[in-house]
């Protein structure tokens, strides 16, 4: 694999809410997306930041990032909700591709979260998968009635962050390099009209205020 010097966790994160500024002001620079860049990559992929986010068609992340091949490695599931698949996704961009960040992406108007809601007030269940895909959005569901709280944001943020302290309880690697400061792993929420992603949590670059209306 090509030695190439990755940026550190912060500078990485810095290049990914740049990229979205250009993206929400309409000025992108739409980098690394040429025939050289196709070449340069060819033997060799780097990603400096791992995207885990919702399959939501409206968050497609090299877009809304403003970046191009072999930026980002991206997994992508409905609701962001994981399973082992999804850990081993991660942990491959973190300990074997090297990437020094982890980006959880969560967003308005969810589909996943807005069935989830319906399901707990209702008891209602859906049918094949989908059922799957609901109980593991249930827990933050449940976590933010029980605080009392109702607005969509408050539900987002919430499975947001339940989905960043799930992978670094169940991803031993993950946790290491976190610790190690190695990697850091942040949880955004992107919105539909605007296009911006706001910082939710953070875990490795402490000094970063969250954004916890977002």
């Amino acid at each position: 694999m090509t030695d190439v010097k990755m940026p550190t966790p912060r500078d990485a994160f810095e290049m990914l809410l740049a990229g979205n500024q250009r993206f929400v002001t309409g000025v992108p620079e739409h980098p690394n997306q040429d025939a050289a860049r196709r070449t340069e990559v060819a033997p060799a992929q780097n990603p400096f930041a791992v995207l885990f986010g919702c399959s939501d068609s409206r968050l497609a992340a090299e877009i809304i990032f403003d970046r191009g091949l072999g930026d980002l490695f991206v997994v992508r599931t409905a609701g962001h909700v994981m399973g082992p698949e999804v850990l081993g996704s991660i942990e491959y961009g973190v300990s074997v591709l090297g990437a020094p960040l982890v980006v959880v992406l969560g967003h308005d108007a969810c589909g996943a979260v807005a069935a989830t809601r319906a399901a707990v007030q209702d008891g209602t269940t859906a049918s094949g998968y989908v059922r799957d895909v609901i109980e593991r959005v249930t827990p933050s569901v449940l976590a933010v009635r029980a605080a009392g709280r109702t607005e969509e944001q408050d539900f987002i943020a919430e499975h947001i962050r339940h989905t960043v302290d799930l992978l670094l309880d169940r991803s031993r690697a993950l946790a290491e390099a976190v610790e190690a400061g190695r990697a850091a792993v942040v949880g955004l929420s992107y919105r539909l009209a605007d296009g911006t992603a706001h910082l939710v949590t953070v875990r490795g670059l402490e000094d970063v205020p969250a954004d916890v209306a977002s």
